[in-house]
């Protein structure tokens, strides 16, 4: 029940779900999965062991699911799972997996890839994320839910951003981004909280006002990091607050962007 252009290249093992639509020139491996309703514009690439979830839209001249730019790769078998109702635009780029990354790249659902943005091995995006043209997210970095990251933007490997975060067009992030963070200048400065997404997103006053000290605190507060951030919770019984806490003293292999 899918609609195939004659000119696209199909290999035996693809499973193609109800109701597909690919178009001329594409090309799917072997290893490819659409769930139903995927739409391929034209000239897509998708090899590899390569998941793609119901209602995704991928544009013309996206590669997906070929090998990880990581010279430690070795042939070993990874993978690329893909939700729900992503658009996927233009010479998007996403690799597969490594071993030393787990061997699988995930992406969430309803997300927006735009024109010529790249997702690195191993990274786990969220869900309703956006990245903006020709944004790149290296290896291993966590993108949690509904984060933006702005045109023309380097996400060094291991990264982790914080839900609800914003990183603006043109900035170097190389530390972990708490959630609700607002990130900007060339080699990224934590400048605030993303307060318009928070009031887009219906976020009670209360929570934005505690959240408003909480970053206050962080900054001008005694202590580590850590310890200031371990003090929020004596001052805030904000589940948003909570959420920024349990981030901050999580697990990570980078130091974190702190306001200035």
């Amino acid at each position: 029940m899918a609609e195939i252009h004659p000119s696209a290249v199909i290999a035996d093992g693809a499973v193609i779900g109800d109701g597909c639509r690919i178009g001329p020139f594409c090309v799917i491996g072997p290893d490819v999965v659409l769930a139903a309703d995927v739409v391929l514009k034209s000239h897509v690439v998708i090899d590899g062991d390569t998941h793609i979830g119901a209602g995704t839209e991928i544009y013309p001249f996206a590669v997906i699911g070929e090998i990880p730019q990581d010279l430690k790769f070795d042939g070993e078998k990874s993978r690329l799972r893909i939700g729900a109702r992503n658009r996927i635009r233009e010479h998007v780029t996403m690799n597969t997996g490594t071993a030393h990354g787990g061997g699988e790249t995930r992406v969430g659902d309803d997300g927006l890839f735009m024109a010529g943005c790249h997702i690195a091995h191993d990274a786990r995006i969220g869900d309703r994320v956006i990245v903006v043209n020709s944004s790149a997210v290296a290896g291993h970095c966590v993108i949690e839910d509904d984060v933006i990251i702005g045109g023309l933007c380097g996400i060094h490997q291991w990264v982790r951003i914080g839900q609800g975060a914003i990183i603006g067009a043109v900035t170097m992030v190389t530390k972990d981004v708490v959630p609700h963070g607002l990130v900007q200048a060339p080699r990224g400065e934590l400048d605030g909280l993303n307060l318009v997404g928070l009031k887009r997103k219906g976020v009670s006053r209360e929570d934005i006002t505690a959240l408003r000290a909480a970053f206050q605190m962080l900054k001008d507060g005694e202590g580590t990091f850590q310890d200031r951030a371990r003090r929020l919770t004596e001052d805030s019984d904000s589940a948003y607050v909570q959420q920024m806490v349990d981030f901050i003293l999580g697990d990570t292999d980078r130091n974190f962007l702190t306001p200035g």
